[in-house]
């Protein structure tokens, strides 16, 4: 069974698309707010995300923004908002559709298959692998040649991160971003992350082979040949 994460402010559509997709045989997940979604799809990873764009606090495209450090669920954004400039922006954030309110509950449905069907070679919650090194979100596992490695949730988040977008090269505010603790660390917090991933999972952590420092910018995951 496919599972929706629907995140929108307001209790009355988001009731009403809740029971409809329900009663047509998904497991529906929900959120009031980006926050509270981001943290319900990292918890429990979604099929699919139907998306409101104009939330108080963290709106749709502060979600998305967050979201797609390193996460590659499809995005149906559900907004009120209908100037094209306002559908090329959630496009290039990363949104792969965009329904216009008020919708029909039968188009929606429709689309939700369609993408469904679209994206359904390519699951969301599979496990993640680059070289020796494989993640598995749905057990919060996390291996190097077939060696278990215990990671804090910090350090397994970071790989999640990297894991999702092999060569991408992060800033540690992306980092830090994406962790959430922007509360509470500063950027030079990553660096002691990183320190102590590259002791887990590097053969020789002064001469680090997968973990790679782009001097002056941040980190980046480099998954090619072993050396």
């Amino acid at each position: 069974m496919k599972t929706i994460l629907i995140v929108e402010d307001n209790p009355g559509i988001r009731d009403l698309v809740r029971d409809y997709l329900g009663e047509h045989g998904y497991r529906v997940r929900v959120a009031s707010g980006g926050q509270e979604g981001l943290l319900e799809a990292r918890h429990h990873p979604p099929d699919l995300i139907l998306l409101d764009v104009m939330m108080p606090g963290m709106d749709g495209l502060d979600f998305l923004r967050k979201y797609r450090v390193s996460e590659r669920t499809p995005v149906i954004f559900l907004t009120a908002r209908d100037q094209e400039i306002d559908k090329v922006l959630g496009l290039e954030l990363g949104a792969d559709d965009y329904v216009t309110k008020p919708f029909s509950m039968a188009e929606l449905l429709a689309r939700v298959r369609a993408l469904l069907r679209r994206t359904g070679e390519v699951p969301s919650a599979g496990v993640l692998r680059a070289g020796v090194l494989e993640l598995d979100p749905a057990t919060r596992t996390f291996q190097v040649r077939g060696r278990r490695v215990d990671l804090t949730r910090s350090e397994f988040e970071l790989m999640h991160a990297f894991m999702g977008a092999p060569r991408r090269v992060f800033s540690r505010l992306d980092l830090l971003e994406h962790l959430q603790e922007d509360a509470l660390g500063s950027e030079r917090t990553i660096d002691v992350h990183i320190r102590n991933l590259r002791a887990k999972i590097e053969d020789e952590p002064g001469r680090p082979r997968w973990l790679e420092t782009v001097f002056g910018v941040g980190y980046r995951l480099s998954p090619g040949e072993e050396r």
